[in-house]
């Protein structure tokens, strides 16, 4: 077992190398289209997340896998570069999880993805000190039985765990009995609770999992969250969006570095549409993770879209 220092963040799961495809439309099936350029550029839901809360001045610990490939040498590097501490697991033989990303002129984003089965995180390569030794917990849920290990080791000591999970992997039940803010894409809470009026769902899935705070995030429609009490909601900030890749990680990363700071929860929900908007206005995951103070300004001075909720 290594020894690891006190962190105020460790993420737990999906690191990716995506190759960003700029085009003018979604092609249609049997055509041919043009790209501008292609970008290879590290990604991921909680790499990314772990990245960004790291450039914010929080200390971080990053766990996941990697095959035998150029694209770990570039995790390992930007790992290194941003003052990361990883612990970047080998699965030999296998290349990286590689992610092909077309992005229309309007910034959105169609992912393609493929990812070997040996680059599973397994429970057994865990290691208990890395959880422990945090302030705060993310997860992904897609190598949902060490996420789950994980996950149970941070709620037995007062840990806090946040999940963003844009998918229903087999097993996911088991981990969000111990996830304390479940903040999921937008038809997650409809998919596990059979109810897509998220008005609804998302008291439901609170009640069921026995989460502090259930959410969704809704794209250019902001955020809308349930605390046992009442509703929160945050609309998305205009911004001129070039590549909308990695929205919902930095959205993530906003809301824990918030968590962490003590603040109100309208101000995290703020704070992490803000950080999520600006990162729209460059290509890439992190491709304008901004500066506290910029996403500061942003909140202060920017304007939003049009508010899917009236509360």
């Amino acid at each position: 077992m290594t020894n690891s220092s006190k962190v105020d963040l460790v993420g737990v799961g999906l690191n990716a190398t995506d190759t960003l495809l700029p085009v003018v439309h979604y092609p249609a099936s049997g055509s041919k289209i043009e790209i501008s350029s292609a970008q290879v550029l590290p990604g991921g839901q909680v790499a990314t997340a772990v990245v960004a809360c790291q450039q914010w001045g929080l200390r971080t610990r990053y766990v996941g896998k990697v095959g035998e490939d150029s694209a770990a040498a570039l995790h390992r590097a930007e790992f290194v570069r941003t003052g990361v501490e990883a612990h970047l697991l080998t699965a030999p033989g296998c290349a990286s999880h590689q992610s092909f990303i077309l992005v229309e002129d309007s910034g959105e984003r169609t992912v393609l993805w493929k990812r070997d089965d040996r680059l599973t995180l397994r429970p057994e390569e865990l290691e208990r000190n890395w959880i422990l030794n945090s302030r705060a917990l993310h997860l992904d849920g897609r190598d949902t039985a060490a996420a789950t290990l994980a996950a149970g080791w941070a709620r037995a000591a007062a840990i806090p765990v946040i999940s963003d999970v844009d998918e229903l992997y087999p097993g996911i039940e088991a981990l969000l009995k111990n996830v304390d803010y479940l903040i999921a894409s937008r038809d997650i809470p409809g998919r596990l609770m059979n109810e897509p009026d998220l008005r609804r769902s998302l008291p439901a899935l609170r009640n069921r999992f026995g989460c502090r705070l259930t959410a969704a995030t809704l794209g250019d429609e902001g955020v809308l969250a349930w605390d046992g009490t009442q509703f929160h909601y945050a609309p998305a900030f205009r911004v001129n969006t070039v590549d909308t890749t990695g929205a919902g990680d930095i959205f993530h990363a906003g809301f824990i570095f918030g968590l962490l700071q003590g603040w109100p929860l309208p101000r995290q929900l703020d704070f992490a549409c803000a950080a999520a908007a600006l990162n729209c206005t460059a290509v890439g995951a992190r491709g304008a993770i901004q500066s506290v103070d910029s996403i500061q300004k942003l909140i202060a001075t920017g304007t939003r879209l049009a508010q899917a909720y009236e509360l």
